[in-house]
């Protein structure tokens, strides 16, 4: 039943409260319809006893004390689907903005999801190939898995993300992967870059994409994730593909949490950020993984500009607790013109031990990824030292360690935006690498290994 209340008693920005409500239920969609006869759309956001208090999508400019009609539509927010979303383009609320019309839906779904029971969930395995060394040797991206990448404002995350979704593969039936990528708070000019290069490679064809601008609604930039995430879920455990979403930038995201919650006149927590940030994004970030009875997964790289390159920050702060592991782009790399400019040393993949190996990639793998970040970290100390004595007073062994780190840094880590790498390609330029280093320093692999793979 459609309930319908005349008049709205107080206005607040992009709020109105209502009095006298009964039955109403939280994040319940309603229609509001205004004296000129046109109509926005709303989401309670708050109920106080009988007092609703509702998010008006389209803001409240016009919006009448007495002769506005609002009507409760009894139903939360739901998102179209049918499988002929891939290769689609819709803003931050699920609608069509690629001018093909609507789609024909099989279903609708609430965007908030449903909660995965553990018990059914399965542990992630398998790899997904980037193309990009850094990631696919050293921290691997396993299906299932949530990877954010933390950046920096006016870093090439961006086209890091575009490189990816461009490349992004499974070694077994690649018929069956897709990519759905969901964009907040993007300016018109990198929202145009991202359809550009995915028409111009030729992959929007697998790419299901939402896009929410900087000058939409900051209600918007809250589902847009939201909206991104249903659509992989259905693509994934009903229709049983393998699907990476990417989210980019989780930053405008949380800072539209941040005016949101003021707005609602919320106790802030840490740099004014509502005290349930971590819960929210566990929300999303929770619903990656693999379930019992679907071939399919849901894996995430949630992309996030970390304030003043503050890793301490609460939003990559709190990224970190939920997500297992983290690629962190560094300014220097990035002033120095490598891309991607991908610092090893803090960047980890806490699931890549039980998707790589023999059966997954090579049976080296594991070996060179240890040697590799054993051997860069001693390149800091080479190179701290080398500041103090300077070059010329350095060992023998440490000199190898700076030609070394440059090497890696020169020929590894910066690999273009255009190299595609396959993973036997990334591993034998890290042997050709390890080759410079005296092989009394290769303490993390061992002879037999050393002897089939160590470059003549």
């Amino acid at each position: 039943m459609i309930l319908e209340y005349i008049g709205v008693d107080e206005i607040n920005g992009s709020l109105i409260a209502i009095d006298g409500i009964k039955d109403a239920f939280f994040e319940e969609m309603v229609d509001i319809k205004l004296q000129n006869g046109t109509t926005r759309h709303g989401r309670i956001v708050r109920i106080d006893g009988e007092r609703a208090v509702i998010q008006v999508f389209e803001g409240t400019t016009s919006i009448s004390l007495t002769n506005t009609s609002v009507r409760l539509k009894c139903k939360p927010m739901e998102i179209a689907l049918s499988p002929e979303i891939v290769g689609r383009i819709f803003d931050g609320a699920g609608r069509s903005i690629d001018g093909l019309g609507e789609i024909f839906p099989d279903e609708y779904r609430n965007i908030n999801g449903t909660p995965i029971n553990p018990v059914s969930r399965i542990y992630p395995k398998n790899y997904i190939r980037t193309g990009i060394s850094t990631i696919d040797v050293l921290t691997t991206l396993i299906r299932g898995q949530k990877l954010p990448i933390f950046s920096g404002s006016g870093m090439s995350h961006n086209e890091l993300a575009v490189q990816i979704v461009r490349q992004a593969q499974i070694c077994d039936n690649a018929d069956s992967f897709c990519v759905v990528f969901a964009a907040m708070g993007v300016k018109n000019d990198v929202a145009d870059y991202f359809k550009r290069c995915f028409e111009e490679s030729g992959v929007l064809e697998r790419v299901v994409m939402f896009l929410n601008l900087s000058n939409d609604p900051i209600i918007e930039r809250i589902l847009t994730p939201r909206c991104a995430l249903t659509a992989a879920e259905y693509l994934a455990f009903n229709q049983n593909k393998h699907v990476l979403v990417i989210m980019t930038d989780m930053t405008p995201y949380c800072e539209a949490l941040r005016e949101f919650s003021s707005s609602k006149e919320e106790i802030p927590g840490r740099k004014g950020y509502p005290g349930y940030l971590y819960s929210d994004l566990a929300s999303l970030y929770e619903r990656a993984g693999m379930i019992k009875g679907s071939t399919g997964s849901v894996t995430q790289i949630p992309i996030l500009t970390m304030p003043n390159d503050d890793i301490t920050h609460p939003i990559p702060d709190l990224t970190g607790y939920i997500t297992e592991g983290q690629i962190v782009l560094d300014r220097e790399l990035h002033s120095k013109g490598i891309y991607p400019p991908v610092n090893v040393l803090p960047s980890l993949s806490r699931l890549m031990k039980d998707g790589i190996g023999e059966g997954y990639t090579r049976e080296d793998h594991s070996a060179l990824a240890n040697q590799l970040f054993s051997s860069y970290a001693k390149v800091t100390d080479a190179r701290s030292l080398a500041s103090v004595i300077g070059e010329d007073e350095l060992s023998f062994t440490d000199k190898k360690y700076i030609e070394f780190g440059k090497a890696f840094e020169e020929q590894f880590v910066n690999q273009g935006n255009s190299a595609n790498r396959t993973i036997d390609e990334s591993l034998d330029l890290g042997w050709r690498l390890l080759s410079i280093l005296p092989k009394s320093e290769l303490d993390r692999i061992d002879d037999v290994m050393l002897k089939k793979y160590m470059p003549k």
